[in-house]
C-alpha cells in the first residue's frame, strides 16, 4: 500500500477520534475550549522544540517576525473557535459552519489577490454557502424553540447563540487570511511547514496567561471528575484527563498526517481526505451524540459536501481515472 494511502486512512479515522474526545468533553463541561486549546499549543511546542528546532539551536528559515503575524492570526483562530462551544453552537453546526473555509478563501482571494475563478467554481461556492445557510437556519429554529420552554432564559439563549455564529464567521474570514498571508511567505522563502507548525504553536503561549484563570478553573473541575483505569497500563486518572490527553495526541497526529500528506500526495488528495474527515465526523458526531439533526440539515450537509467535491475538480478527475480502469479490464475479458 502507498505511503500516502496509509496516511489517509490514519488522518481520517484519528480526526474521528479526536471529534469524539473533543465532545465528550464539552458536553461535560462546554467551557473547557480554552484548556483544550492550551494543551494541543503545549504538547505541539515542545514536541518541535526538541525535533523541529533542535532545542532553540536551528534558526528559522522565514523570518521570526513574519510568524509573529501569523501567530497573532493562528491562536486567535484557534481560541474563537473552540470558545464558540461555549455560546450555544453544537458541535455539528461547528463542524458544518468550518467546512465553508472554500468560501472565505476565495471571498479573500478576490478581493487581496485579485485572483479569477471559473464558473464551476463559483457555483462550488454558492452550494457551499446554501449549505451552511440552510443548516444555520435550521439550527436557529432549534435553539428558539428549546428557549421557548423556558421564557426566562429564551432571548439570552438565542443571543448567545448569534454571537457563537458571530465568532463562528470571524474565525473562518481570519483562517482565510492567514492563509493568504502564509502562501505569499512560501512564495517569498519556500515551503517549511514543520517549521510554521512550530512556531504557530509555540510563540502564542504566553497568550494564554490572559486565560490562565479559566484554564486553571477547569484544571480543578477536570480533577474532580470520576476516576478512570486506563486500559493496558492500569493507570487511574480523572476521566476528564484521559479524554483531554487522548484529545492532545489525536490532534498532534491530525497535523502531521495532514503535513505527511502534503509531501506524499497531490493537494487535490489532501483536500479529500480533510473533506472526508469532516464528514465522517459529523455523521459519527450526529449518530453517536444522538445530536438533533432534520432533514433539512441533511439537506445542507449534501450541499456543503458536494460543493466542496466541485471545488476540487474531483468530477474531472473521475472520468480519465475510470478510463483508466475500462483499458485494464479489456484484455482480460477478450
Amino acid at each position: 500500500m502507498h505511503r500516502g494511502e496509509i496516511q489517509n486512512d490514519i488522518v481520517t479515522w484519528k480526526a474521528l477520534d479526536n471529534v469524539v474526545f473533543l465532545e465528550l468533553l464539552a458536553r461535560q463541561f462546554p467551557g473547557c475550549g480554552n484548556i483544550v486549546t492550551f494543551s494541543q499549543f503545549l504538547f505541539i511546542a515542545v514536541e518541535g522544540f526538541i525535533f523541529e528546532a533542535n532545542f532553540g539551536r536551528k534558526r528559522p528559515a522565514i523570518p521570526i517576525r513574519n510568524y509573529f503575524i501569523m501567530v497573532a492570526m493562528f491562536f486567535t483562530v484557534s481560541v474563537v473557535n473552540n470558545y464558540a462551544l461555549n455560546l450555544n453552537i453544537a458541535m455539528p453546526l461547528h463542524m458544518i459552519f468550518r467546512s465553508g473555509s472554500l468560501i472565505a478563501s476565495m471571498a479573500l482571494g478576490i478581493i487581496i489577490l485579485k485572483k479569477r475563478y471559473s464558473v464551476s467554481k463559483y457555483t462550488s461556492i454558492a452550494l457551499v454557502s446554501l449549505g451552511i445557510f440552510t443548516c444555520t437556519l435550521m439550527s436557529a429554529k432549534q435553539v428558539a424553540s428549546d428557549s421557548s420552554l423556558n421564557q426566562e432564559d429564551g432571548p439570552q439563549a438565542f443571543l448567545w447563540w448569534m454571537l457563537g455564529i458571530a465568532a463562528l464567521t470571524f474565525a473562518l474570514l481570519m483562517s482565510a487570511r492567514m492563509g493568504i498571508f502564509q502562501e505569499t511567505l512560501y512564495q517569498k522563502f519556500g515551503k517549511h511547514s514543520k517549521e510554521a507548525l512550530f512556531y504557530n504553536h509555540a510563540l502564542p503561549l504566553p497568550g494564554f496567561l490572559l486565560l490562565a484563570p479559566n484554564i486553571y478553573q477547569h484544571a480543578v473541575l477536570f480533577n474532580q471528575s470520576e476516576l478512570f483505569q486506563v486500559p493496558v497500563i492500569g493507570l487511574t486518572l480523572p476521566i476528564m484527563w484521559f479524554y483531554l490527553l487522548m484529545n492532545v495526541i489525536t490532534q498532534y497526529v491530525c497535523i502531521r498526517g495532514v503535513f505527511i500528506l502534503t509531501t506524499e500526495c497531490t493537494s487535490l488528495t489532501v483536500t479529500l481526505v480533510v473533506t472526508l474527515r469532516k464528514f465522517v465526523s459529523l455523521i459519527f458526531s450526529i449518530l453517536y451524540f444522538q445530536n438533533p439533526f432534520t432533514g433539512w440539515h441533511w439537506l445542507g450537509t449534501a450541499f456543503v459536501f458536494v460543493g466542496t467535491l466541485m471545488y476540487t475538480e474531483v468530477w474531472n478527475s473521475l472520468g480519465p481515472f475510470l478510463a483508466r480502469c475500462r483499458r485494464r479490464r479489456r484484455p482480460k475479458e477478450e
